[in-house]
């Protein structure tokens, strides 16, 4: 008697985690080289090296993906920092820390932070990821409060000091990548210190 072969269930195809990874970091070249709206699947796809339609068993649509990315590496730099930070440390340290943990990730990932910079609070954004670019600034605004109780920062808004230390960084950063500025052990600390005396009182 012969044994009929297996029916083969219809419906969507297995999954496979290394094609996932492949479509997010095609993905994340094409968004930082094209932007969100001027990127289209079928280019992710090609970056890829797959089928336009097999992205689409992975990712619903455009916003899905990006908005995947954006919390992936929005996780990845929260964690690089909140690991290193030293809880109990004086909070000069700690701002020294925070500074140097931003910096070691963006030179590390620099595709993956201009990535960031770009979509930052962009409209495509869904309320997970926001959630997760909040929860960031609240660690850095929670800090910063911590050090005014001590007398050691400014009494300005704590959000405005955190968007002067944040805008400070990221423009250094943009100023290395686009050929203005060198960046070495030096100019980094020199910089830290700057922000540093920009809003701790004297």
């Amino acid at each position: 008697m012969v044994t009929p072969a297996p029916t083969r269930r219809r419906g969507r195809p297995a999954l496979h985690p290394d094609r996932r990874a492949s479509i997010l970091e095609a993905a994340l070249r094409c968004f930082v080289d094209r932007g969100f709206y001027g990127t289209a699947i079928p280019q992710i796809a090609e970056q890829a090296n797959i089928a336009a339609g097999t992205i689409y068993h992975y990712f619903e649509s455009k916003e899905v993906l990006v908005n995947a990315l954006y919390r992936q590496w929005k996780g990845a730099i929260s964690q690089h920092v909140f690991m290193a930070f030293p809880q109990t440390a004086p909070v000069r340290t700690q701002f020294q820390v925070m500074w140097n943990e931003m910096v070691s990730f963006a030179m590390t990932n620099p595709t993956a932070f201009a990535f960031l910079e770009l979509h930052n609070h962009a409209s495509y954004l869904d309320a997970e990821s926001i959630a997760i670019e909040r929860n960031v600034k609240e660690f850095a605004r929670v800090v910063i409060e911590g050090a005014q109780k001590q007398g050691l920062v400014k009494p300005l808004d704590a959000r405005v000091l955190m968007e002067l230390m944040f805008g400070a960084f990221i423009g250094m950063m943009r100023a290395h990548w686009e050929g203005r500025i060198p960046l070495d052990d030096a100019i980094i600390a020199g910089a830290e210190l700057a922000c540093w005396d920009a809003i701790a009182t004297h």
